[in-house]
């Protein structure tokens, strides 16, 4: 697999390993990836729930989480490691100013479009930026709204299709419409950058999401112009993983069809594997008394069947009494719990596999 550079960053293997919350990628799934020569990438969801700062309030610890991981993940790997930061995130802002603090290598941002996130850069921050977006119009909005009010461009952009796993910037109906789809959708993000890189003289890499699990999943998407591949749901049966091993056996027993879409109480639908807490809040069973941490600015108390941040995190937990995963349209082929460096070597395996195919064709 050829490098991919984003910015002055050098990446050995062109893998990104997705930022999932709650606790599912923290340090340890991270820096396991990096010293592999992919990007670790740590999830700023829900951090202050995690941590054992008692006294201080859910958004001062999840302030002291992130800081916390990043400086595990350093003690663990030289290798880059980046911070999934969502904008629908109440407190979006405190942890993009904490990860630049801390000298985050990347911030990738989604769930929303981070229209200010050059702006929380300093004259020696080293933090490079990284939206993720559904569609080509997204992606050209982006880099004119940054471009005409910070005088900065994208140092890479991860385009992500419907196949993902969690939360999904497409509606319902977008989701199985071939239009939508990862393959249609990437090679028009892609054209977007080559024009500014064209226009402004910069690199502009594009990093394809959604879907991608194997190899053979890689070598199609560099066909259709990717620099580099965005994997989240193949990292989570991986000893590394931050997440229980109940968590990830959720996984391991999955078949095709239980890998659905759900209603999320934060607006957007979601993919997760099937279990008894998703049918009863299908029946109505469940709906929350309070809010306990207002930690998705779109997330309506009022109508929200359930806690999306005490769902998951239950999930992680091993609790799917009280929660679930959430899971990428190929779940299901996970078979075992191995090494993340075992999973890179398969990942290769598979690369150099699909090439071979094609050349004997």
């Amino acid at each position: 697999m050829k490098n991919l550079k984003i910015g002055d960053l050098t990446i050995s293997y062109p893998i990104i390993q997705g930022g999932m919350g709650v606790g599912v990628s923290l340090s340890g799934m991270a820096a396991a990836v990096a010293n592999e020569g992919g990007v670790g990438v740590i999830s700023s969801a829900g951090l202050g729930l995690l941590s054992k700062y008692n006294g201080a309030s859910y958004l001062e610890a999840n302030i002291l989480g992130l800081r916390y991981e990043l400086r595990k993940a350093r003690e663990n790997t030289k290798g880059v490691i980046g911070v999934n930061i969502m904008v629908a995130m109440s407190n979006f802002g405190d942890m993009v100013n904490t990860a630049i603090e801390e000298k985050a290598d990347i911030i990738f941002s989604g769930a929303g479009l981070p229209f200010d996130l050059p702006g929380y850069l300093k004259e020696d921050s080293v933090t490079k930026l990284v939206p993720i977006v559904s569609s080509d119009r997204a992606a050209r909005i982006i880099c004119e709204k940054w471009k005409n009010q910070f005088d900065y461009l994208p140092d890479a952009i991860v385009v992500e299709g419907p196949k993902a796993g969690g939360h999904l910037g497409f509606k319902t109906n977008q989701i199985t419409d071939e239009k939508y789809s990862l393959e249609h959708i990437l090679p028009a993000v892609v054209a977007i950058a080559k024009e500014y890189e064209d226009k402004y003289k910069v690199n502009i890499p594009v990093i394809a999401a959604g879907g991608v699990y194997t190899g053979e999943d890689i070598n199609e998407m560099f066909k259709l112009g990717a620099a580099g591949v965005q994997m989240g749901t193949r990292f989570v049966t991986t000893t590394e993983c931050d997440a229980s091993d109940a968590f990830k056996q959720t996984y391991i027993n999955a078949k095709a069809e239980d890998v659905e879409i759900i209603n999320s109480p934060v607006g957007m639908p979601g993919r997760a594997i099937k279990n008894d807490f998703i049918e009863k809040i299908k029946q109505g069973y469940k709906h929350p008394l309070r809010c306990p941490f207002k930690c998705i600015r779109t997330c309506d108390i009022s109508s929200s069947p359930y806690c999306i941040i005490n769902a998951l995190l239950s999930a992680l937990k091993g609790n799917f009494k009280n929660g679930y995963a959430f899971a990428g349209t190929n779940a299901y082929l996970a078979e075992k719990i191995i090494s993340i460096k075992e999973t890179f070597a398969n990942i290769k395996n598979e690369f150099i596999a699909s090439n071979e195919k094609v050349a004997s064709v």
